[in-house]
């Protein structure tokens, strides 16, 4: 007879990880993996990597949950290995194959397709994605055999750099804006080069400001003990690095964060990160319109209190 399983105590996490996510599992899947890790109330990710995919993933915990967007919308850097002659049903290694082609590529070809593909482009999103029509996944359809109409989406490729790695197989570096399907832009390349791609492996090496180096690994957050994974974790205010920054006085910060708005000598923006200076801690963000700073998106005194003091309690750790 199995021993009962015991019970997780959660407690209040505020902060975000950067985990370098494994091949085979999901992002929802390492998400509660390391939720569990850190027994934390509430997270959040800040885009899907597929299974097959690994690299960076920004988790989001507590109060940071409420800037998640702000990395959904962030540009995102890819490197990917595809096989050319071999077309595949989902556009990587795990689907069945659906066409071969013979292989006649040059370098003058990459360097031609390179500049084909850089810049705004348009792709249509492939079946095998969590995309929704009339409320039902697109990979659902997929599954059942089914394939729907799929409107273009407009999306920018800012970098890319195409070169061949061995026979018949070439590496793929892109640096995209959000919306960007990768599997869907080697598949792309592929046929420019009259022969056809799919994936072999696609890793995220950076999303936004944060990169692989800055990423903990599954295993290595399970070798810590608790405080060594709290420490693993960056500030909420990280999120909002690229904003610019206003500091409100107490009283200020107090009609802040009960929603209230201030007037003050800024330049207009439309995105800023807010801190109070007594205590010195991070508010929310706001956008300045007129000389009014206009609140966002806040955190709630309960939560300000409880990162003041996990910071404490960090500090003070030996």
């Amino acid at each position: 007879m199995n021993a009962p399983r015991t019970r997780v105590q959660r407690r209040p996490v505020h902060g975000v990880l950067l985990l370098d996510k494994p091949l085979g599992l999901s992002s929802n899947q390492a998400l509660q993996k390391a939720k569990w890790l850190l027994r934390a109330e509430k997270a959040g990710h800040t885009g899907t990597l597929d299974p097959l995919a690994t690299g960076v993933l920004p988790l989001c915990f507590g109060a940071a949950t409420k800037f998640s967007q702000l990395h959904l919308d962030a540009d995102k850097t890819y490197e990917a290995t595809a096989r050319l002659g071999v077309k595949t049903a989902t556009g990587d290694a795990e689907g069945e194959v659906i066409a071969e082609r013979p292989v006649h590529v040059t370098p003058e070809d990459l360097a031609r397709v390179e500049a084909q593909f850089t810049g705004p482009i348009r792709q249509v999103p492939p079946m095998h994605s969590a995309l929704k029509k009339d409320g039902k996944a697109l990979y659902e359809y997929a599954r059942e055999g089914v394939e729907v109409e799929r409107a273009p989406r407009d999306v920018v490729i800012h970098r890319l750099a195409i070169g061949a790695v061995g026979d018949n197989v070439i590496r793929i570096r892109a640096t995209v804006s959000k919306g960007t399907y990768i599997r869907t832009l080697g598949e792309d390349i592929g046929e420019a080069l009259g022969c056809g791609a799919h994936l072999t492996s696609l890793r995220r090496i950076a999303t936004g400001d944060f990169v692989e180096a800055q990423c903990v690994t599954l295993e290595a957050l399970e070798s810590m003990d608790e405080d060594e994974r709290l420490a693993r974790l960056l500030p909420a205010e990280a999120l909002v690095d690229g904003h610019s920054r206003v500091t409100l006085g107490a009283e200020d910060a107090a009609r802040f964060l009960s929603g209230l708005r201030r007037r003050g000598s800024w330049a207009d923006a439309g995105e800023v990160a807010v801190f109070g200076a007594e205590p010195a801690a991070f508010l929310g963000t706001a956008h300045v319109t007129g000389g009014e700073l206009i609140p966002g998106r806040l955190l709630n005194p309960i939560e300000i209190q409880q990162i003041l003091l996990n910071a404490q309690q960090t500090e003070a750790t030996p």
